[in-house]
């Protein structure tokens, strides 16, 4: 079924105008156009018909445009397409451009372009890892953890955690020093910032090297310190909830360690408050129930 402009124009018609537009002489053109394709990729429809056109190839080359705008444009519709998984599947033959990229942007310039690439690259890693890690990535995403901007410390440790998913990269995590810088932003004041912070934990001590690195850095306290503090702010209390889960499950696979269990059986009456709270979250109930089941094994 062929979609329709108003102008009675098929929408693949339409891109193709568009196209032409992207390759024009003048810069502010070529903004413009860019700026009208984030609109698109708004709707379910312009989104399939972009990633059926061949404008993702040009959009590409636009990563490089010598105008600093129209590159952040640029960037904004990558983003924009990586959101879905059908948008991060047909990214991925650009990750090595991404992470080139990311290398060299400038740090005092180029802050929303490395948000929106590390946004990018966290869409793409989810759906694939590979990748990334093939490309430094544990590496080169690892400088941005200690980054001045929120925004980009929370989509580095964002990304962080989708690569730390499979064992290659829980592997190149702990080889790469990371968990100390990850084991700082649990600390950080931007929740998000923690949370993801504290899903890269959880992913990583999965493996035996994470759980030893992490209890030589004593994260333990730590996380047992985010899930003793409590928000009376209902909202504030909701938006800490994939922290609250993440830590807990990091919790679940540090008690694996003997040296872990041992310390969380001193705070094991934590736990199960958490675990029987009548007005806990369901989730979070759950999570904890697991972790005391955890500490208290006994073989």
């Amino acid at each position: 079924m062929r979609r329709h402009t108003r102008s009675g124009a098929t929408l693949p018609g339409f891109l193709d105008q568009l196209e032409v537009l992207l390759k024009d002489e003048d810069p502010a053109v070529r903004t413009r156009t860019c700026e009208l394709l984030h609109l698109i990729t708004s709707h379910n429809i312009g989104r399939q018909a972009l990633l059926c056109s061949p404008l993702l190839a040009r959009l590409s080359q636009l990563l490089d445009d010598p105008s600093p705008i129209c590159r952040t444009r640029a960037h904004r519709v990558m983003n924009s397409l990586a959101l879905l998984p059908a948008g991060a599947n047909a990214l991925q033959a650009l990750v090595p451009k991404l992470m080139l990229k990311l290398e060299k942007e400038q740090e005092e310039k180029e802050e929303e372009v490395q948000a929106l690439l590390l946004s990018t690259l966290s869409c793409c890693s989810r759906l694939d890892a590979g990748p990334a890690l093939s490309h430094r990535g544990v590496t080169l995403i690892g400088r941005k953890l200690s980054h001045a901007c929120s925004n980009i410390r929370r989509e580095a440790a964002g990304a962080m955690m989708a690569l730390s998913v499979p064992v290659e990269g829980k592997r190149q995590v702990c080889e790469a020093g990371v968990l100390p810088v990850l084991a700082d932003l649990l600390r950080d004041q931007d929740v998000d910032v923690q949370a993801n912070a504290a899903g890269a934990i959880m992913n990583t001590v999965v493996i035996t090297t994470g759980k030893h690195q992490c209890l030589e850095l004593d994260v333990l306290p730590v996380l047992l310190q985010l899930l003793s503090e409590r928000k009376q702010d209902v909202e504030e209390e909701q938006r800490r909830k994939a922290l609250v889960l993440y830590s807990l499950r990091a919790l679940t696979s540090l008690a694996e360690a003997p040296d872990g269990r041992r310390r969380l059986l001193l705070q094991l009456p934590l736990l199960v408050g958490r675990s029987e709270a009548p007005e806990e979250d369901a989730d979070i109930r759950r999570a904890a129930w697991r972790a005391v089941n955890v500490v208290t094994w006994t073989p």
